[in-house]
């Protein structure tokens, strides 16, 4: 199975894990996981990759973590969308739902060349 390029992993993490967070507040691992569901194992997120970024959506006011004690007793850190970060994800959305039709009319021209 082929993955996907590192610069289009890095350039597409946030709407992601803002797309996630937006369903239900999520800790670490589990926002791992579900990428690597949603994405059927496409994209692969490690804990050098999604903190970074997590870290980063918290400076920037779109996230909000809070610490809590899991099922089996196991203290982990949450996060959950801000307001300010549902904005962002519908600014996300619109921004990739653009490019996407950009690239589908240049391939779909390029189709008709050959």
């Amino acid at each position: 199975m082929e993955k996907l390029s590192k610069e289009l992993i890095g350039a597409s993490s946030i709407p992601i894990i803002l797309s996630i967070l937006s369903k239900r507040e999520s800790y670490g691992y589990e926002i791992i996981q579900n990428v690597k569901e949603v994405s059927n194992g496409k994209i692969e997120y490690g804990d050098g990759t999604l903190y970074p970024v997590l870290h980063k959506l918290e400076k920037r006011e779109l996230v909000e973590s809070y610490w809590k004690i899991g099922e089996y007793g196991r203290k982990r850190k949450y996060y959950k969308i801000s307001n300010k970060g549902k904005k962002e994800l519908l600014s996300e959305k619109d921004n990739w739902t653009i490019i996407n039709q950009i690239i589908s009319k240049l391939w779909k021209m390029e189709a008709s060349l050959t």
